[in-house]
C-alpha cells in the first residue's frame, strides 16, 4: 500500500479510463470500498482531474527514475567494454554481474589440433 501524497507515474491504462499515461500525479486517498477494483485516487495536476486507479496501473516515480538510471548505467558499460575489446567486463555485464563456474576438465586429454578440426568439420556436416 502506497502512502498518500506519494508521487507516482501513470503507467498503464487497465480499464481504459483515457488515463493520461506518463504523467505524474499524486495519490491523495485510499478507495476503501470491497466492491471495487479500483485502489487509489490520484490527482493528476497537468489535466487538473482526479482518477480512480488501481495499484498495477502506477508506479512509484522514484522507482521508474532508478530502473532507466540502471538501464543507462547498463547501457553506458556494454559500450564502453566494446569500444576497449574488453570481454571479461562484457560478459560480466551480460550475464548480470553472476560468477560464472569454472569449468572442470571431464577427465579427457587435450585434443590435438587436428582432432579438434575434425570434430568441427563433423559437426557442420550434421
Amino acid at each position: 500500500m502506497l502512502k498518500l501524497g506519494s508521487k507516482i507515474v501513470i503507467v498503464t491504462d487497465q480499464y481504459e479510463q483515457n488515463l493520461p499515461i506518463g504523467e505524474y500525479g499524486y495519490i491523495i486517498a485510499y478507495d476503501r470500498n470491497q466492491d471495487n477494483v479500483f485502489d487509489y485516487v490520484v490527482r493528476i495536476p497537468s489535466v487538473g482531474r482526479n482518477f480512480l486507479v488501481p495499484e498495477s496501473d502506477i508506479e512509484l516515480e522514484h522507482l521508474l527514475i532508478q530502473q532507466e538510471v540502471d538501464r543507462i548505467e547498463r547501457e553506458a558499460l556494454i559500450d564502453y567494454a566494446l569500444a576497449t575489446y574488453n570481454e571479461e567486463l562484457f560478459k560480466r555485464i551480460m550475464n548480470g554481474d553472476q560468477e560464472e563456474p569454472e569449468t572442470e576438465p571431464s577427465g579427457k586429454e587435450n585434443q590435438s589440433r587436428e582432432d579438434f578440426i575434425r570434430q568441427i568439420n563433423l559437426k557442420a556436416w550434421i
